[in-house]
């Protein structure tokens, strides 16, 4: 099945340090899911879960200096 069937998006989650968290998947919660295979436990408890927006891959640029 090709990737293009099913499209992706990148989220900014917002994290309580005041940073946002870079994700990427179908849906906020599969975006979620792939930050749970690649983060520790500790990682996750920071971030926000429903608390992010929905960015295009042309704007990134803007928003690198809000990641942490």
């Amino acid at each position: 099945m090709s990737s293009f069937s099913n499209p992706h998006y990148m989220y900014l989650f917002e994290m309580t340090n005041g940073k946002k968290k870079l994700a990427y998947g179908q849906s906020p919660e599969d975006a979620l899911a792939i930050l749970r295979l690649r983060l520790t436990d500790e990682e996750m408890a920071v971030i926000l879960q429903d608390k992010f927006t929905k960015i295009k891959q042309r704007d990134l640029q803007s928003y690198v200096s809000e990641l942490g």
